[in-house]
């Protein structure tokens, strides 16, 4: 909203400032004090609207140290991480680019799923939640909304670079020498399924390869990822969430390097002096990183133990399909296994524990268990790890694999 403002002021009047909106780096900075300042200031006054209201989490007795403790607090407070978001983002985004409108859209759409899963456990005291094939459906629609945009959009697209060389010579201790300077003179925009592969050099995965180079099958294909994707991290994301301060912590990081990506991606120099894919309008995308990254950590400032408030799924549905949207809006889908390590180990440890219990079960009589508990960061608990220490270690994981994330630019 300020951009269009200010854009407008600054070409119609003579007004000093004006001009500074249009820069990234201001509104970046700018969303991300505002985000700050709601979840700090609006969202001590949230939890007291939650408590009045006797909003509190229903924890059933695992036997975790300190568990029962906690019956009561808030939960929803996902509430505030959206608000946080979607405010900042509507007064200092570029409301007409396609990636901001596609970042709000599965904002709210991911918090309407994990508000009614909320809902139905707090009010209608069912312990179990929106019924797992609802969520499902729910992460599958959004799948098809972000595919369909990125296939349909006329605004989505890669561009080649066309570069010039030029042979400068100069002379440097009596002797004559010579580099190539090399410079992007033009792009051409292509409308791709292409994505960015880790770890090599000038190669993309384009989904066609696997069609025949049928490009309609590809973008269906390329719709199936997209699902898979935002229903995979969505969930993994929401599996993490289950001590004080763990998933927002683990998140900080992660949307931090996910906003340096769509800068990189989104700047004609630095992507082709990094060679990677030039993506026009996706620099924009720092501005929503810098939203999410301020409610993260204002969310933390109540969200840490003792935690005062809990997101419930209101929170972690929405931040793990946020994550999954950005990076496929930034063609980096297939960094997120590495990116979000912490979220695929404890998705893993579920399936594994899971699996194991049942064929032991169905194999002895009698089922068998990996861990102690899971998700992972039960098992810890369970071996008497105190939580703190399991989320700052979770949190340090996540900002190491996180380093690595960002190494890959280079180790090609």
């Amino acid at each position: 909203m300020f951009y269009s403002i200010f854009k407008y002021l600054d070409e119609a009047t003579d007004l000093p400032g004006m001009g500074m909106f249009q820069y990234i780096s201001f509104r970046s900075a700018a969303a991300i004090i505002v985000s700050l300042l709601i979840a700090i200031v609006f969202g001590k006054r949230i939890i007291r609207m939650l408590q009045r209201k006797q909003i509190g989490e229903e924890v059933r007795d695992l036997g975790l140290e300190g568990q029962l403790q906690k019956r009561g607090t808030p939960t929803m407070g996902g509430i505030i991480i959206i608000l946080a978001v979607v405010v900042p983002v509507l007064l200092f985004g570029k409301l007409s680019n396609v990636y901001i409108q596609l970042m709000l859209v599965s904002t709210v759409w991911l918090g309407l799923i994990g508000g009614l899963d909320d809902y139905i456990k707090v009010f209608r005291h069912n312990k179990e939640g929106l019924n797992g094939r609802f969520k499902i459906v729910g992460q599958v629609g959004l799948g098809i909304i972000v595919g369909s945009v990125m296939w349909l959009s006329g605004d989505i697209v890669v561009c080649d670079k066309v570069v010039e060389t030029n042979t400068v010579t100069y002379v440097e201790e009596g002797r004559t020498k010579a580099f190539d300077d090399e410079r992007v003179i033009s792009t051409t925009p292509k409308k791709t399924t292409e994505t960015s592969i880790p770890f090599l050099k000038n190669t993309e995965l384009n989904y066609n390869i696997f069609t025949g180079g049928n490009d309609t099958a590809a973008w269906i294909l390329y719709i199936l990822v997209a699902i898979f994707i935002i229903t995979a991290v969505s969930n993994g994301a929401n599996l993490t969430d289950g001590l004080d301060g763990l998933l927002t912590g683990v998140s900080v990081p992660i949307v931090l390097v996910l906003g340096i990506l769509a800068y990189l991606s989104g700047h004609i120099v630095y992507s082709d002096y990094l060679n990677i894919m030039y993506i026009p309008d996706s620099g924009e995308l720092i501005v929503f990183a810098a939203a999410f990254a301020g409610a993260l950590v204002g969310f933390l400032w109540y969200n840490s133990f003792p935690a005062q408030i809990f997101m419930g799924d209101t929170g972690s549905l929405t931040i793990g399909g946020i994550i999954a949207v950005f990076a496929l809006c930034i063609r980096k889908e297939l960094l997120l296994p590495l990116l979000c390590g912490v979220f695929l180990v404890e998705a893993l440890s579920v399936m594994m524990q899971v699996s194991y219990f049942k064929y032991t079960k169905r194999k002895y009589g009698e089922g068998r268990r990996i861990f102690l508990m899971s998700p992972l960061h039960h098992h810890y608990q369970k071996k008497g790890v105190f939580e703190t220490k399991i989320m700052m270690r979770f949190f340090i994981i996540s900002l190491l694999l996180s380093a690595l994330t960002l190494v890959t630019l280079k180790i090609r």
